[in-house]
């Protein structure tokens, strides 16, 4: 996609070029090199001119932009929200990347998944490639999504960068993601992108620099262009941006975490909020920001690691050379701000680099909060699961640990038969957990036992709207979906003698419950 102010720069050089050949009566005899090396001098010069007054639109039309921001502080969490979307998308990529040139679509993104959802408050960029061993991604999201509200999943964004040019696994990866994330993908909370097949240039002659092997260096070259690419493409999507991998997993509640610490640092000076301190994990940019940042990227995205390449900004902006090394500690550590416990924790062991081992772990992650814990009314439980080690029914149902059962069957239940008849007003039942999200309740209803024997007859005879007649005076009020079961109880059914969750169908996964909320 051309820039808007492309022609602009092309009609400068046009017009530089014309003045050299206007300046000089050239004859048949004059085309010698000398001349045509003055000409080619005075083009790169009108070239320079161009880049300088295309930077000055730049400025102007940034100033313009901040002209026309809007606030919303109770839904985009308090920041400035550019209303304007003109600045450039592509920061002097062709300079950089000199064989974009050579095709005009070579930054525009393929798009296998996407409603087109943007104007929300944070962006997740979540960069993966085809792995050798196992893949993580399906986990990584799985984490990203665990406990997020609906209201929560409307101001937030998660892209995944496929960073491949092989179309059929690139498809094959969008599949995946649809088949386990049907709902978030409708919704266009989650989007699946792959860059241009010519996006990527020739990594052959790469100079090997650090001690690196030339796989290594190759790697981390490509690393480089795949979070630039996927920046560029996030930055007009929300006000935020962070930065995550595909073998991650995230903290319970980490959302509000990032809200809260982002609202903290409103008005300050900061470049990064940093909610991981392992390599490029966790970094949260402004958008406004990142074509800066992505520039720096490009323009040495062959000689350092991104992470490292991240800390030469800091130092750019920030350390005074005539200084000691403490006092520019400090100083980048006002331009990032570190959250602690970490949000994010590493957990894939094999690296996207064929062969290499990653063991790195954050040590301020902490414990995973692993169940939720509610005071529940007074019951008597039983079950047909068999569960395992220590992670009983009873003890989950107090709060003390999550259920946690070997693969259920056809049949299979869960009764709750409460002490005194309850009025329950809402209930909720959550499946899996932040480490094992695959552990799942499917095709299992939720069902009640009404204690007024006029309501039950009701049920069995198909009378109230709210729900519909199982077995023995139950009524089925929901089902889990996602692993998630959870509704308000509508009033007619009145008071409840038990609650039950029975299972329809042979599963292939166990089950976890980490979350069992009755209230009443």
């Amino acid at each position: 996609m051309r820039r808007p102010y492309d022609k602009f720069v092309v009609l400068i050089l046009i017009g530089g070029c014309m003045l050299a050949l206007s300046s000089w009566n050239i004859t048949q005899q004059d085309k010698g090199q000398g001349v045509l090396l003055e000409i080619y001098e005075r083009l790169m010069r009108a070239e320079r001119r161009g880049e300088a007054l295309t930077y000055k639109l730049l400025q102007l039309l940034e100033h313009l932009q901040n002209l026309n921001t809007s606030i919303n502080s109770s839904e985009k969490w308090l920041e400035k929200r550019p209303v304007l979307h003109i600045l450039s998308s592509q920061p002097n990529a062709f300079l950089y990347l000199p064989h974009l040139k050579e095709h005009v679509d070579s930054l525009k993104p393929n798009i296998y998944l996407s409603q087109g959802r943007s104007e929300v408050s944070l962006v997740l960029g979540i960069p993966t490639v085809r792995r050798q061993k196992e893949s993580y991604l399906v986990n990584t999201v799985n984490s990203l999504l665990y406990d997020l509200t609906p209201e929560q999943k409307s101001e937030i964004l998660i892209i995944i960068f496929v960073a491949e040019t092989d179309s059929a696994f690139v498809s094959s990866v969008a599949e995946k993601i649809k088949q386990n994330f049907p709902d978030d993908v409708s919704s266009g909370l989650i989007e699946v992108i792959s860059p241009s097949p010519y996006y990527y240039p020739n990594f052959t002659n790469l100079k090997e620099t650090f001690g690196d092997s030339k796989d290594r260096v190759k790697w981390r070259t490509k690393q480089n262009l795949d979070y630039s690419f996927l920046m560029l493409y996030a930055q007009h999507k929300g006000v935020y941006y962070i930065q995550l991998e595909d073998d991650i997993v995230a903290k319970s509640g980490y959302t509000e975490n990032i809200k809260a610490h982002v609202q903290e640092v409103i008005g300050q000076q900061w470049l990064y909020l940093e909610f991981s301190q392992l390599g490029f994990i966790g970094k949260l940019f402004r958008t406004s920001d990142l074509p800066t940042i992505v520039e720096f990227f490009l323009m040495f995205h062959k000689d350092k690691p991104i992470d490292w390449l991240l800390d030469h900004i800091l130092w750019v902006k920030v350390c005074n050379p005539e200084k000691d090394s403490k006092h520019c500690s400090k100083e980048k550590d006002n331009m990032k701000r570190t959250f602690k416990p970490s949000l994010f924790q590493h957990v894939g062991l094999h690296s996207s680099l064929p062969g290499k081992i990653q063991k790195l772990k954050d040590k301020d992650f902490g414990k995973q909060v692993l169940f939720k814990a509610h005071a529940n009314p007074a019951a008597v439980l039983s079950t047909t699961l068999k569960h395992y080690q220590s992670h009983s029914l009873e003890r989950a149902y107090r709060g003390e640990d999550f259920f946690w059962a070997l693969t259920p069957v056809r049949g299979d239940n869960i009764f709750i038969t409460f002490t005194k008849p309850q009025s329950v007003k809402r209930y909720l039942f959550r499946s899996g957990n932040i480490e094992t999200n695959g552990d799942k309740f499917y095709n299992t209803t939720v069902e009640v036992l009404p204690s007024d024997a006029s309501v039950r007859q009701q049920v069995e005879e198909g009378l109230l709207q709210c729900c519909k007649p199982s077995t023995d005076g139950f009524a089925v009020i929901g089902s889990f979906v996602n692993g998630v079961a959870e509704g308000v109880m509508d009033t007619a059914l009145r008071e409840l003698s038990a609650i039950r969750l029975l299972i329809h169908s042979d599963s292939d996964v166990w089950v976890l419950l980490s979350e069992i909320f009755i209230k009443v």
